[in-house]
């Protein structure tokens, strides 16, 4: 979206319209099939209120599901036809998802907004089951400059955070960016949904820090390496210890720094 700045630099200052990073809520409607029976059942019940950048919109909420624990075994997922920012999901079951509707915004810096502790995490998360052969240190410090060859958005405004899927033989499956870190991740994780492809065996790399909100997506995922270019926090790596999954940061100019899971990396 191109809008109109006041540019100040040395010597003076100049008008021009400047590249800005869309920011706009994608509200999530829960619904029973046919509507009976439920609270509100026209509108539906707001399961969710995720502030996005508009693209991938049902990757990004199937994404937010599963990461939730919330993506029943059976449902259907459609946008409202006259709102662009307004999905409805149907599904039997309406009872257990409705008991745990958040009702209030999610900001775009906030991943976890009430997601629990590595306790409640490990109720519904497994560790990944690795099935192939140490990474080479050097492919890894290499995915984040990968990542970013892949966003354009980010190019254009520097305001949009990336997260890709690499194969552990170094094909990029998919890439997808964002206002928020973990939007990214769960518009590409939510692409990977239904995809035959394991998860546990490929690479998350992510433009930001890895906070809790990015280990817990890959755990509930079942991702097995995570690459994120800037720091991991304590409680990321305490998560990724518990779940085996190999946790990266600092990830740049042919350097990288394991935090867990080094087991996983090799020198070549």
């Amino acid at each position: 979206m191109g809008l109109p700045v006041t540019l100040f630099r040395a010597g003076g200052a100049a008008e021009r319209l400047d590249a800005v990073a869309v920011e706009e809520p994608l509200e999530l409607r829960l619904h029973a099939p046919g509507g009976v029976g439920t609270e509100d059942a026209g509108a539906g019940l707001p399961l969710g209120v995720l502030m996005r950048t508009p693209g991938h919109d049902r990757d990004l909420l199937l994404g937010w599901l599963i990461s939730e624990g919330l993506l029943p075994a059976a449902f259907t997922l459609d946008a409202d036809p006259e709102n662009a920012n307004v999905w409805h999901l149907r599904t039997p079951e309406y009872a257990r998802l409705a008991a745990g509707a958040r009702l209030a915004v999610s900001s775009s810096a906030c991943g976890v907004c009430g997601s629990g502790s590595i306790e409640a995490l490990a109720v519904r998360a497994a560790p990944p089951v690795w099935t192939v052969g140490p990474l080479d240190a050097s492919f890894l410090a290499d995915l984040p400059e990968r990542l970013r060859t892949a966003q354009p958005g980010f190019a254009a405004t520097g305001g949009l955070h990336g997260a890709a899927l690499f194969t552990a033989e170094g094909a990029l499956r998919c890439a997808r960016e964002d206002v928020g870190r973990h939007n990214a991740v769960d518009k590409v994780v939510g692409w990977a949904h239904g995809q035959p492809e394991p998860l546990a065996d490929q690479v998350l790399v992510v433009s930001s820090r890895a906070g809790f909100e990015i280990a817990q997506k890959a755990v509930t995922a079942g991702i097995g390496v995570v690459v994120a270019v800037g720091a991991a926090t304590s409680l990321a790596v305490d998560t990724a210890s518990v779940f085996g999954v190999t946790l990266c940061g600092f990830t740049r100019e042919g350097r990288l720094t394991v935090y867990a899971g080094a087991e996983r990396v090799a020198l070549r």
